[in-house]
């Protein structure tokens, strides 16, 4: 028997005798459904059956009869098969005929028709949509005076309109739309339960009366009250003292000020700014009226966790033996001076070593930040919106130690942080690195001078200017649960300020700038990264990926600094490669470094991956990518015409290409990955030897075991 007809019978193999699985739900259209598709009514069909076919198996391979640890296991892990109940099919017709009705098809005839197939069921619902009205006038009656003057400035933004087709849905969006107009203009009382339409369709021509009364449908008449404009009267903001808060920073961080006319629109971003200083675990902005015409404030925040500890942690290998591991440490606290101050120093690490040598390389990191909930140099008034931007203080000290080297670099930064709606930004107007060499092993030294770019970028030197980046998403959770796009661009540009003193800046022997006896960098750079994720199913995603950088030395620099180029392979990028293995181009790995240390300064990466629900909370992955890094000029200095791409090879030549496959633990606050990129195509190997047999796959340098946390991407 084979492998496929077992995990076929094993979705019914549970079942009761005498019971049938529900295998599947079809909707089948009579004649033209214009403007209609399955989607539109198949959620409601009140019996669906489980997409979850692999857990579904997993639930049949339990005996039903054995109460016992593995069995019981199976079944929690699982899911059961949905048993087929054929009286629902009466009132799954009736369902979809009153939610065709809502959507202006009326007098619709829906029939279901189930088909057994030894223990599965196969349900078909055939639809007939019924007629449809145009809306061929439309009457407004709307009460005198100031209401009806905010009325005609609403007029244009109605949705209902002649010539459109008329059904319910239409008109409940338009209660609500035109209801939310209103309470952004004082109207504190009014809902979409004061609008009243009547449609006349017996006549010559279909007339839609739309109304808007003193009363809501839920009142009588005799309950109706003229429509007023209400204003704000007191407005109260309170908080526990187990979050200390200074209260000039709540009053300014409020834009509610009594006498304020009442807005629905200006409550919600009241909420919303208070929210942003991620301080408190729940903010309730209410409204309660007061007096006639008046609605007082009352802002309540409830204290959240306000210090705390984060920990990650990746890690790789590969068939060469290098094992690599990056842990990171932080302390935060968010209320540090008692007014919204987020303040964190972090610890990191990356150990990389050869467990056949001794060769390894270690690194150390601090840093430290201070954000504060305001944007420097200006008052809070400037900034009515939903996010207050805010403005960090940054500094961290890096140490590496690696066989042919050790460097210490030490960045401090200034700048202003925010978002509006879904797009965040970072503006970074100072910002600088220092970068120190203290030792350099003097066979390593000598070997420099093969690699002028290199050989620049082991000079101590200054690198300062400006930066930043705009990150813009669809979703802005932790582990998207849908499909989602992002774009994100950053960019840094270094040393033209300083270069405006050069005439007045000493030179060493060479005749080059000196800042503080330091050269300083001069350099341009940009990268772009474009992600989209597909639904296909609640269950099975594919996430596309491109990402694009350039940047480029000038002025005082050839070359930009090694630390500001680009790089690919790791735990989210070339997952074939370990991180820095691969490229410039075609190019050797560089042999004046036992660790790889590969760097360009142009990249272009694209990235596929397939990602499938599997049971319980494991997710499975299928991924493919092609990139590489390469240089503008030749770095050995032996070459004088590098085009670009620059390469010896044909460009398209000069691509990786790997593939792999992962598996995720989704925990829902926190996504654990492991991928297992095995190489396609090596660019730096002659002839047929670049592209990679399976059975080279487990081989030295054949493939790269990656651990990370989060989607790559």
């Amino acid at each position: 028997m084979s492998v496929g007809l077992l995990l076929a019978c094993s979705t019914t193999r549970v079942l009761p005798e005498g019971k049938y699985r529900l295998a599947s739900n079809k909707i089948v259209f009579n004649g033209d459904p214009a403007g209609l598709s399955s989607g539109d009514v198949s959620s409601y069909v009140k019996q669906q059956t489980s997409n979850a076919t692999i857990t579904t198996w997993i639930y049949n391979w339990s005996n039903p009869v054995k109460d016992d640890w593995l069995n019981n296991s199976l079944r929690k892990v699982g899911s059961a098969p949905v048993v087929f109940n054929g009286n629902l099919l009466g009132s799954s017709c009736e369902n979809i005929a009153r939610h065709l009705d809502y959507l202006g098809y009326y007098n619709s005839e829906v029939t279901a028709k189930a088909d057994t197939v030894k223990k599965n069921v196969k349900v078909t619902y055939t639809v007939t949509p019924g007629n449809r009205c145009r809306i061929d006038s439309v009457i407004f009656k709307v009460p005198e005076g100031e209401f009806a003057e905010d009325f005609a400035e609403d007029v244009k933004n109605i949705m209902v309109k002649e010539g459109d087709w008329l059904s319910e849905k239409a008109l409940e969006k338009e209660s609500e739309r035109g209801a939310a107009f209103f309470r952004n203009k004082g109207y504190y009382d009014l809902s979409k339960f004061n609008y009243f339409f009547e449609a006349d369709t017996l006549g010559p021509r279909n007339t839609l009366t739309y109304e808007i009364r003193e009363y809501s449908r839920k009142e009588a008449e005799t309950n109706a009250l003229p429509l007023a404009k209400y204003h704000i009267g007191k407005v109260h903001i309170s908080h526990t003292s187990t979050v200390p808060f200074r209260e000039k920073i709540l009053r300014d961080v409020n834009i509610i000020k009594p006498g304020d006319l009442y807005s629905e629109k200006v409550a919600s971003i009241n909420y919303q700014r208070f929210s942003s200083l991620r301080l408190f675990n729940n903010v309730a902005v209410e409204m309660s009226p007061a007096d006639s015409a008046i609605v007082d404030c009352n802002v309540t925040l409830s204290p959240s966790k306000t210090k705390g500890v984060k920990i990650n942690l990746e890690a790789s290998t590969n068939a060469n033996g290098f094992f690599g591991i990056s842990p990171a440490l932080s302390f935060y606290n968010k209320n540090i001076f008692h007014g919204g101050e987020w303040f964190s120093i972090g610890f990191s690490g990356n150990f990389q070593r050869q467990f056949s040598t001794d060769i390894m390389a270690n690194e150390f990191g601090v840093n430290v930040s201070l954000s504060l909930p305001r944007f420097l140099g200006l008052p809070y008034s400037v900034f009515k919106g939903p996010n207050i931007p805010r403005t960090e203080f940054k500094g961290s000290y890096n140490y590496q130690d690696r066989p042919e080297f050790k460097r210490f670099i030490a960045n401090a930064s200034f700048g202003y942080t925010g978002n509006n709606n879904n797009i965040f930004y970072q503006l970074y107007p100072f910002r600088t690195t220092i970068v120190k060499t203290g030792y350099i092993n003097p066979d390593f030294f000598t070997t420099l001078f093969s690699n002028y770019a290199l050989l620049e970028s082991f000079y101590d030197h200054i690198d300062a200017g400006l930066g930043g980046q705009m990150y813009w998403t669809t979703d802005t959770s932790v582990i998207p649960k849908g499909g989602y796009t992002t774009i994100r661009f950053a960019f840094d540009v270094a040393g033209n300020i300083i270069s405006l003193f050069n005439p007045i800046l000493p030179e060493d022997e060479y005749g080059e700038k000196l800042l503080f006896g330091m050269h300083y960098a001069q350099y341009a750079r940009g990268e772009l990264n474009l992600s989209h994720c597909f639904m296909f199913s609640p269950n099975t995603k594919l996430a596309v990926n491109f990402t694009g950088g350039i940047g480029h030395g000038y002025g005082v620099s050839q070359y930009m600094p090694y630390e500001k180029q680009f790089y690919v392979g790791g735990a989210s990028s070339m997952r074939g490669w370990q991180a820095r293995a691969l490229g410039p181009g075609s190019d050797k790995p560089f042999g004046i470094f036992q660790i790889a240390s590969q760097a360009g300064e142009t990249k272009l990466e694209f990235d596929l991956e397939l990602r499938q629900k599997l049971f319980w909370k494991f997710e499975g992955a299928l991924f493919a990518e092609a990139g590489n890094v390469w240089d503008f000029q030749d770095p050995t200095g032996d070459s004088d015409d590098y085009p670009f791409p620059v390469d010896r090879a044909p460009w398209i030549e000069t691509f990786g290409l790997d593939w792999g496959v992962g598996l995720r633990l989704n925990l829902n606050f926190i996504l654990l990955r492991l991928d297992w990129g095995l190489k396609i195509f090596e660019p730096s190997l002659n002839g047929n030897d670049r592209w990679i047999r399976p059975v080279e796959w487990f081989r030295s340098g054949g493939s790269s075991v990656h651990f990370g946390v989060g989607y790559p991407f």
